[in-house]
């Protein structure tokens, strides 16, 4: 089997023998795969390579002050008029993950996979996997001292800001010995630590709190009080005036119920198909839940996309969670 330390190697390899590339997170990109992006695109610049930044939508707007946030194209908004021959993807779980932007991948396209779900299947052609690190960022921070970079408080803040937001401030099961290890060497490199949490973490906007409210209006519980889940609708989201990114965190809510196992966030994307984004207290794998349903993610927080109205995707949902309780 291939050597983690192997494995960094040849994406060092990558980014040294090719040019130009096109640098992918997954849709609606969270902390981590926009301070990924970014940091991979920090190390090109230093390299002198050519790249493009992609996401198939924007990114959350909390984060636009992190190093060149606004060069992420928004293939929405801006569309690219050709294809790439080299592709970095990253915090991409499974090659689905790239939604849209793979129509910008040449058919003979080498891709970098750099990821830390378990549940990747090794998509690319070179794949630096780490299903125990905390963020695909921890994998990046080895790749960059590897490389030998020399810090300073604009990549050390972008690295920082994937192991803060995948970690929830440094409070869930995967803050590691490791992983504050890292953190304490990258507040030694000039990171406002708490100017980041208050940023990222704790700032809300009007638009979140009120589709919160609304979410949690909904809330709703299995007679054994185990599983908890709350519903969004478009209308809800139109209401409020919230986007995707205004969702992040109201799935902790059910799940932080005392005795609640699982917690459910169903967010009907229209008449057709719902996406469920799952939490676990740790007796039920989220990961291989989402899986079954054609998702994936960690043992304790995935999602997926399902097919059908919300009360059928509800229904199944929650009964596949009693099954596995």
């Amino acid at each position: 089997m291939q050597t983690y330390e192997r494995a960094l190697q040849q994406a060092k390899n990558f980014l040294q023998e090719h040019d130009d590339f096109l640098i992918v997170s997954h849709v609606q990109p969270d902390g981590d795969a926009v301070s990924s992006t970014l940091t991979v695109g920090w190390l090109l610049s230093c390299l002198g390579k050519k790249f493009t930044m992609l996401n198939e939508g924007p990114i959350p707007q909390r984060m636009k002050f992190l190093w060149h946030a606004d060069d992420i194209v928004n293939m929405s908004v801006q569309p690219l008029d050709r294809k790439y021959s080299r592709v970095i993807c990253v915090d991409c779980a499974d090659f689905r993950r790239v939604g849209l932007t793979e129509q910008y991948f040449a058919d003979d396209a080498l891709i970098l996979n750099i990821d830390h779900h378990p549940t990747n299947d090794g998509y690319g052609s070179v794949n630096v996997i780490k299903a125990d690190a905390a963020a695909t960022a921890e994998i990046l921070f080895d790749l960059l001292e590897l490389w030998g970079v020399n810090w300073d408080a604009e990549i050390a803040t972008l690295v920082y800001t994937g192991l803060l937001t995948d970690t929830g401030g440094f409070r869930y099961s995967n803050t590691s010995p490791q992983v504050m290890s890292i953190a304490s060497a990258l507040l030694s490199h000039g990171v406002n630590g708490p100017d980041l949490s208050e940023r990222l973490l704790e700032c809300l906007s009007l638009a979140q709190v009120q589709i919160l409210t609304q979410a949690l209006s909904t809330l709703e519980m299995t007679a054994d009080g185990k599983i908890a889940w709350v519903t969004v609708r478009p209308e809800d989201m139109a209401a409020a005036g919230a986007e995707n990114e205004d969702l992040e965190g109201i799935v902790n809510y059910p799940r932080n119920i005392q005795r609640v196992e699982v917690g459910i966030l169903f967010k009907m994307i229209d008449g057709q198909a719902v996406k469920a984004s799952l939490r676990s207290a740790g007796r039920v794998d989220v990961a291989a839940l989402a899986h079954s349903f054609g998702g994936g993610g960690h043992v304790r927080a995935a999602g997926c996309r399902v097919e059908g109205t919300l009360a059928e995707v509800v229904e199944r949902v929650v009964n596949r969670v009693k099954e596995q309780l």
